[in-house]
């Protein structure tokens, strides 16, 4: 008999919009990617402010490495949930496992295979290869495992069929070498329960810096409802992700989704700033997070902080949307979206 998958059990990835049960995070800890203790110290503040900013929306539980409990909980604050378990690294958007849904009271999870999103010389999975299991089980799901080598951050689903992708993860030699577009796109689908796969040539110019993920779809395009695609924007032709963001732009209204519509594009245009000690920033909006009657947004101390909230208030009219500062995220090669990982409620 052929082993079933999580579409052929019928589950499926709801939107992030739907009902939540809780969140998911994880705590820094020493690492190539915070490498001295000042920087660690910061990415702890902001971590903390992320977790305390969900936490006014839905319970949030932290995973933290074995005696980091003390000193996390000084800085989330009483209401956020600790447990420990051996950690490499702190995004747990891809270290995680993706939940699942059957419509009939039960839980599942996928968990992707995590190689240090494609083998980066910097990077340490030892332990975090195991965290999508770990939290799985504590979840209390039935968890599917997959040889794909994939991450959370890595793909995006309108909840109706549609899965974004991009050629330079789940096609890069460092994740899946020798697998086709369509042997991908058949895992993907038997995964989360999709039927049509939109791919983006590429992410972000930042994307491909030393501590990026080589183009994760969630800090240039994420659904807002099904139909409606919301995408960076960067105005100034200075910047390459100029036309990177045109390019993705034009292909994003020229698809179709799962159901047959052609997409609606919502431009969110980046911050004003463009380098940082020498190299081209990835700030992007984008990378924000629904939570349970909230939208936590990324903020840069940018003149455009404000007409983001604006935009994101306009689509999401029934949320509270809240600034959180995510440069210090960004430094470390991401953002809230990254840092967070979403349980889905179910129902009986």
């Amino acid at each position: 008999m052929s082993p079933t998958t999580p579409a052929t059990d019928g589950f499926t990835m709801p939107p992030e919009w739907a009902p939540h049960e809780r969140t998911w995070m994880a705590w820094p800890r020493p690492n190539p990617t915070f490498t001295d203790e000042r920087e660690l110290a910061e990415a702890r503040r902001a971590w903390g402010a992320v977790a305390r900013a969900v936490r006014r929306h839905e319970p949030v539980t932290l995973v933290v490495a074995p005696g980091d409990a003390e000193g996390a909980r000084a800085l989330v604050g009483a209401e956020v949930d600790i447990v420990e378990r051996e950690l490499d690294d702190a995004w747990m958007r891809d270290i995680g496992p993706t939940f699942l849904t059957d419509g009939r009271g039960t839980l599942a999870a996928v968990d992707w295979t995590f190689n240090g999103w494609g083998g980066q010389e910097w990077a340490r999975w030892e332990n975090d290869s195991k965290i999508a299991r770990h939290v799985s089980d504590l979840a209390g799901s039935r968890t599917y495992s997959t040889r794909l080598v994939n991450e959370g951050g890595a793909l995006h689903v309108d909840g109706e069929g549609t899965v974004l992708l991009t050629d330079t993860v789940q096609l890069g030699e460092g994740r899946n070498p020798g697998w086709t577009r369509e042997q991908v796109e058949a895992e993907v689908h038997a995964h989360l329960g999709t039927a049509k796969a939109i791919w983006l040539p590429y992410g972000l110019a930042g994307d491909y810096g030393t501590y990026g993920t080589q183009g994760h779809v969630d800090i240039v395009a994420a659904f807002a409802r099904p139909g409606q695609v919301m995408v960076h924007a960067q105005p100034d032709p200075a910047h390459p992700d100029h036309e990177r963001c045109r390019t993705i732009a034009a292909l994003l209204r020229a698809a179709t989704d799962a159901r047959g519509r052609r997409l609606e594009v919502v431009e969110i245009p980046a911050p004003t700033v463009l380098e940082e000690d020498g190299e081209w920033v990835d700030y992007s909006y984008i990378n924000h997070y629904l939570c349970n009657d909230g939208v936590v947004l990324c903020s840069f101390d940018d003149p455009r902080d404000a007409e983001a909230a604006e935009i994101f208030r306009n689509l999401f009219p029934e949320r509270t949307v809240t600034l959180v500062d995510a440069r210090t995220i960004f430094a470390g090669g991401g953002g809230i979206h990254c840092i967070t990982q979403q349980q889905p409620k179910v129902w009986p």
